[in-house]
């Protein structure tokens, strides 16, 4: 897959891409419209014959679900990879129907809900990359590492980027793809530009994860798993089919309460939940791996957008730009949104008019993170520990509606069909404060007085041996 520089066309009509992960392939995949070239730079070694880990993608080996939404957008950049997806083995669930979710209020019941797909995130990336290198406009060059910006005659424009391995390679327009390990700080600054202010949430939540063989239950009636933590109890749980018949079964906690990464130790933890369903599933099943733990899950929003300056040819998008807790699985989704208005602000433009267009659309693509970092943010206030700034009045009175929200949408369907469209990201939060939404929220759902937890949802017969 890697390419040399020199079947590069002139740099007037190329485009270069930081980073191979989903952001940086989908970014790529919508700047082959109007490029006749586009280079994917990435600086790990990737794997030919399969999906396989690389360090690039440290949370690879965690639980990651694709919402609807973000599906249907990398449906209209790769017509028929959702086919390809399935076929190597990822899943399509519904959700809540098809788990057993424990709600930070109560379970879920079999109410409307959204689409998802699920799948290892070496699975997704491996699938996608096979499916953009169709384009024989688009190229990867493998095991190269970028090491700053190439001004352009101006001295504060972009002109392409400089490699470790070969030197500078010019380009029209580059787009920085490459997650949290990002330089553009540093090289914004290089070229006389200031830095942006940041914005920075930090919850302190740990995962910790573990590969299993699904075992045989023919009374089994879910497909996988979702057990939330909740301020007062911040522990939790996800386990989610994968293929060859294995199970991945993440674990969530906050601050001291962070999930161990021995082997015994990680079983133990799902004594700890809300519920003993997370450790009756895994209790008989056998074990695949050795846990492994992952700590860098802050929300961090690197404001570009607002620098008044901004080079012509240059955009940053993705992990780069803004990154959330994981644990609300919009990483992947934001992705292919980002993409989406990547496509749609360079839509008829010519090569040199994008350049010109960088700052508009360093804007267009920032908002694409908005929903995803509201709900983030504002569910991460809710712990005491998280670093950040304190919420304001306004999120507290949100804060507050959305609890009965989320009561009301365990088991209303009028109130599930609105609280899942804005979590799947395909509805804007506006729809849960429609007049009609609100009003039933408020007249027929309230927070229960001394919240108590079934062991089971009462559509579940519960463990096999418990004899319910």
């Amino acid at each position: 897959m890697d390419d040399d520089t020199d079947n590069h066309p002139e740099a007037h009509d190329h485009a270069v891409v930081l980073g191979a992960g989903l952001a940086g392939l989908l970014a790529a995949r919508a700047l082959a419209q109007r490029f006749a070239r586009v280079t994917v730079v990435e600086r790990d070694e990737l794997p030919d014959a399969g999906p396989a880990f690389r360090p690039g993608v440290p949370q690879s080996r965690h639980v990651h679900v694709l919402w609807s939404r973000g599906l249907e957008l990398m449906e209209e950049l790769l017509p028929g990879v959702t086919r390809e997806l399935l076929a190597a083995g990822a899943a399509l669930m519904e959700s809540p129907r098809d788990f057993l979710w424990l709600s930070s209020a109560d379970w879920f019941h079999q109410v409307p809900g959204s689409r998802i797909l699920v799948g290892s995130r070496e699975l997704i990336d491996w699938t996608v990359r096979r499916e953009v290198l169709r384009d024989e406009r688009i190229r990867v060059r493998a095991g190269s590492t970028a090491t700053g910006l190439v001004p352009g005659p101006d001295g504060r424009s972009v002109a392409g980027v400089r490699l470790r391995e070969g030197g500078p390679l010019p380009a029209r327009f580059v787009v920085d793809a490459t997650g949290r390990t990002s330089r553009a700080p540093a090289w914004l600054a290089a070229l006389g530009h200031p830095a942006p202010a940041t914005t920075r949430y930090d919850s302190r939540l740990g995962y910790s994860s573990r590969y299993y063989e699904v075992p045989p239950d023919p009374a089994r009636r879910w497909q996988g798993m979702y057990v939330q933590g909740r301020p007062d109890s911040p522990r939790g749980g996800v386990l989610v089919p994968l293929d060859d018949g294995r199970w991945l079964a993440t674990l969530i906690g906050n601050g001291e309460h962070a999930p161990p990464t021995g082997d015994e130790e990680f079983l133990e933890y799902t004594r700890s939940l809300r519920t003993p369903a997370l450790y009756d599933a895994l209790r008989d099943a056998k074990p695949l791996s050795s846990p492994t733990g992952f700590r860098s899950t802050a929300n961090e929003w690197r404001h570009y957008e607002r620098l008044d300056r901004w080079p012509a040819g240059f955009v940053v998008l993705g992990d780069a730009a803004c990154r959330f807790n994981p644990v609300y699985g919009h990483g992947m989704t934001v992705a292919a949104l980002a993409a989406d208005a990547l496509a749609g602000a360079i839509r008829g433009l010519a090569p040199r008019e994008i350049a010109a267009a960088a700052r508009r659309i360093q804007r267009r693509t920032a908002a694409a993170a908005e929903v995803a970092w509201q709900i983030a943010t504002s569910e991460d206030m809710r712990y005491p520990e998280t670093e950040g700034p304190p919420p304001d009045q306004m999120t507290k009175v949100l804060q507050a509606y959305m609890s009965r929200v989320i009561v009301g949408a365990n088991a209303d369907p009028e109130i599930s069909r609105p609280f899942f469209g804005v979590l799947s990201l395909s509805a804007s939060p506006n729809t849960l404060l429609s007049p009609g939404t609100v009003i039933r929220v408020l007249s027929k759902w309230r927070l229960p007085t001394a919240p108590e937890t079934a062991a089971y949802p009462p559509h579940h017969p519960g463990p096999p041996d418990s004899g319910s």
